[in-house]
Order: C-alpha cells, then sequence, then structure tokens
C-alpha cells in the first residue's frame, strides 16, 4: 500500500492511495461471483458463464464498478492507518486512474480530527464548594414531608392559597365551546400553577356554592394555536373548599413516613446524612465541570470540522429518542406529546454541539499525553454496568460494543477524573479566570448540577 496526505486546510486533506492487483484481482473475482448468478449470455444456462466467457462478451471493466465496492472499503481503511490521521465523517472518494493490469489510483477528501494544544488542565482553580447542612436544611425538607402528607379537610370559609377546591367548568372562546375546557368534579390546588394564569386566583376569596365567571386570556404561545392569545371565559361552579391539616411532628409521624426509623430525632438524623450526600454529590459535579471547563478554555483548537459536530447531534439525538423508547413512548409519540418537531430538537441540540466535540477533544488529547487506558477488569466491570443500566444481556453489551469503544469511554472517564481531583477549590472572590465556575461544557460521560450558596449555622 502506497499512502499519501496532503493537507488542504486547518482539518481537511486529501488522501492518494493505491489498491494493489492482488486486491483488484480478489474483488474481481467476488464481483464475478455475485453477477453470475443472474447472468444470461445465449447458449449458456443462467448462472453457468465462466469467466473466460463474461470478458469476452462484456470484458473484464464491465465488473470494476463492482469490484471497487468490494476492496474500497479495506483499503481506504489501510491507506488511513499508514497516512497516520484521524478521519472524521464521510471521505468523498474518486478514482484517479484503474487501468487494466495497473494498480487503481484513488484520492480520498478527507476531514480530520484538529490538532489539540493542551494547556493547563492539573490544578484547575474552582470556586469552594459548600458542603454543610445547617439546621433549616432539615427544617425545610422535614416540612416538605409534613405538607406531603397532610389531610384534606372541608372547610367553611372563602378559599385561600394553598387551599383545594372541587369544581366543575366549561370554557368558552368568543361564545363556542373548546375541546379539553370544561370538566366535573375537578381538584384543583390554588397556587399550584397548574391552569392558565389567572384562572386560580379568581377563585380565591370564593366558598364552597359559589359560581365563579373566571375571565382569563391563553398565552401567546399556547400549544393550541386556535386558542393562543384569545380571551376565554369559564362558568365555574365550586363544589367543595378543603384545607390542608398537618399532621403533629411526633415519633408517630417519623414511623409513618419512613419505617426503618423508631423516633423523630431518628428521622432528622438520617434526613441531615441524605442531605449531605446530596449536597457531596452536587459539590463534586460542580468541581467536576468547572474544573473540566478551565482546562478546555485553557487548551487551543483551531478549527472544529462540521463534519464532528454533525455527528455528535446525530449521536445526541440517537440518545435523547433511545432513552424515550426505552420509557415506551417513540419518537412520533415524543413529538405529538411536546407538541415539538425533529427540527426544533436538532436545532436545541445543535447549541452546545461545538463546546461538546471541544471537551471531548480535549479529554482524549488528556487521554493520550497522560497514557491512561483501561484493563480487562474495568473493560469486563463496564459491560456488567451497562448491561444492569440499559437492562440488557451482558453478550449483547459485549457484541455490541468494540474493546476499542469500551477502552475509549473508561479512558476518557480516567482523564475527567485525573482533571477533577487536581482541582484547587478556592474563595470564590479570589477564582480566577481561567477558572469561571459555572460550567457550559456538555459531557456525555458527566452530568450538571449547581449548589446553593451556604448559610451558617
Amino acid at each position: 500500500m502506497s499512502a499519501k496526505w496532503e493537507k488542504t486546510g486547518k482539518t481537511t486533506g486529501e488522501l492518494t492511495f493505491e489498491i494493489s492487483q492482488d486486491e483488484i484481482k480478489k474483488g474481481l473475482d467476488e464481483a464475478f461471483k455475485r453477477v453470475k448468478k443472474n447472468l444470461r449470455v445465449p447458449g449458456f444456462r443462467k448462472g453457468h458463464v465462466s469467466r473466460v466467457i463474461f470478458d469476452q462478451f462484456y470484458g473484464e471493466e464491465a465488473l470494476y464498478e463492482n469490484a471497487l465496492n468490494i476492496v474500497l472499503p479495506e483499503a481506504y481503511s489501510e491507506a488511513v492507518k499508514e497516512a497516520k490521521i484521524e478521519p472524521v465523517g464521510q471521505p468523498q472518494i474518486t478514482p484517479v486512474s484503474m487501468d487494466k493490469d495497473k494498480p487503481w489510483v484513488m484520492k480520498a477528501t478527507v476531514s480530520v480530527k484538529p490538532e489539540v494544544e493542551l494547556g493547563d488542565y492539573k490544578g484547575i482553580e474552582v470556586p469552594k464548594q459548600n458542603k454543610r447542612v445547617l439546621v433549616k436544611d432539615v427544617d425545610a425538607e422535614l416540612k416538605k414531608r409534613q405538607e406531603q402528607n397532610a389531610e384534606l379537610v372541608l372547610k367553611d370559609g372563602k378559599a385561600k392559597k394553598g387551599d383545594t377546591v372541587t369544581i366543575d367548568y366549561e370554557g368558552t372562546v368568543d361564545g363556542k365551546k373548546f375541546d379539553g375546557g370544561s370538566a366535573q368534579n375537578y381538584s384543583l390546588e390554588l397556587g399550584s400553577n397548574t391552569f392558565i394564569p389567572g384562572f386560580e386566583d379568581q377563585l380565591e376569596g370564593h366558598k364552597a356554592g359559589d359560581d365563579v365567571d373566571v375571565k382569563v386570556t391563553f398565552p401567546k404561545d399556547y400549544g393550541a394555536k386556535d386558542l393562543a392569545g384569545k380571551e376565554a371565559h369559564f362558568a365555574t361552579k365550586i363544589h367543595e373548599v378543603k384545607s390542608k391539616e398537618l399532621p403533629k411532628l411526633d415519633d408517630e409521624f417519623a414511623k409513618d413516613v419512613d419505617d426503618t426509623v423508631e423516633s423523630l430525632d431518628e428521622l432528622k438524623d438520617k434526613i441531615k446524612k441524605d442531605l449531605k450526600k446530596q449536597k457531596e454529590d452536587a459539590a463534586k459535579d460542580a468541581i467536576q465541570d468547572a474544573a473540566i471547563k478551565g482546562a478546555v478554555d485553557n487548551a487551543k483548537i483551531d478549527e472544529i470540522p462540521q463534519a464532528m459536530i454533525d455527528e455528535d447531534v446525530q449521536n445526541q439525538m440517537n440518545q435523547y429518542l433511545g432513552n424515550m423508547q426505552r420509557q415506551g413512548i417513540d419518537p412520533q409519540t415524543y413529538f405529538k406529546l411536546t407538541g415539538t418537531t425533529e427540527a426544533q430538537l436538532r436545532e436545541q441540540l445543535a447549541k452546545d454541539a461545538a463546546e461538546r466535540v471541544k471537551t471531548n477533544l480535549v479529554l482524549e488529547a488528556i487521554v493520550a499525553k497522560e497514557k491512561l487506558d483501561a484493563t480487562e477488569d474495568e473493560i469486563k466491570q463496564e459491560i456488567k454496568d451497562l448491561a444492569h443500566d440499559y437492562n440488557m444481556d451482558e453478550k449483547v453489551v459485549r457484541n455490541t460494543l468494540s474493546d476499542d469503544m469500551l477502552k475509549h469511554d473508561i479512558a476518557v472517564r480516567k482523564a475527567i477524573d485525573l482533571v477533577t481531583d487536581k482541582a484547587k477549590e478556592v474563595a470564590k472572590k479570589a477564582s480566577s479566570k481561567k477558572s469561571s465556575g459555572k460550567s457550559t461544557a456538555k459531557k456525555s460521560t458527566t452530568k450538571k448540577s449547581s449548589t446553593k450558596k451556604a448559610d451558617k449555622d
């Protein structure tokens, strides 16, 4: 194989390579086997024409196109290896010469991964994260559980925010009823913002038995275009008004909401431990995002090929819609439920595609510089984890993903851990420009989160 690589741009070039006569012969033989099955030549039974007769009738050149399709993928792959390039996207390959009894010469126009010049990626300064759990945090969570276990009791007085009303309503626009505009015995918590803005507010101050003419205007961006921006009247009848009766915070309450505890103090201790874990996880994610963002900002990448951005968007689409399907929602149903289109989802995912690609390029460069790799045990564990996460058989995962793919993902995660572990937390006011606290980087191997500023005990 003779391959020659010439750059024509920062991330583009032309790869010229040859296909040997030995490979061409194999391709011609295979091409003939495929066409002879349906070949009809006068004086011969269908599929029983010899190669010699075929060449006499049609000429060897009649097989060239099929033969090229057979041998080209492997020949191109070998040329890429010889030239030591990393193509992205699909190449545009054109024949330069396909002369008989000579090597065929091909030219491929290729986009390649851009070169990455790493900057500092160890010791990135990130905003210091608060991991403390305060008494008021525990009290707030306890209050939340108390609210969740509240009972609704009938009240004689007027409805107020937080109360639940049982209503009948019938909506009209321009004096005409519309689909989905009416219901009977509907339970609505006032202040929940479940209905159109303004609807719930107009029920406050009324009591059971009242008839209320609710007037609202549909938002201009309302999903049903025939209603968007229009004024509607809802003839509403209030049947009941119920208020929340909170349970007493005592040992019995604690045992009711959590059967692993025996007292309110035990429940508080458990809540504190859970909140501590949540804050630690959130802090780790925030540090990770900021550290990776700093490493990416410190790196230099001249140009990102459009092919890499397009591939990232498609991968994100496949992953997103795949997750929906695993929940039993096919793409058509998803778009119908959300009132969106595939083009809109693609446009949304494309917004951060360049940043995601840049982030992955930097992480791969760190993998190469640090010589990070995956062991056989790590690969086996990765297969087990993926099989568990996606409810698949381990053999299916093994057959679906190559060792190179698995090693790549494991090594990239090691690079993320390295950058995160070497990061330095500093007081926010002392944070340097290169380590912005809020990360905009999107990574398939990490998740984004944020923490609130801590208060003192």
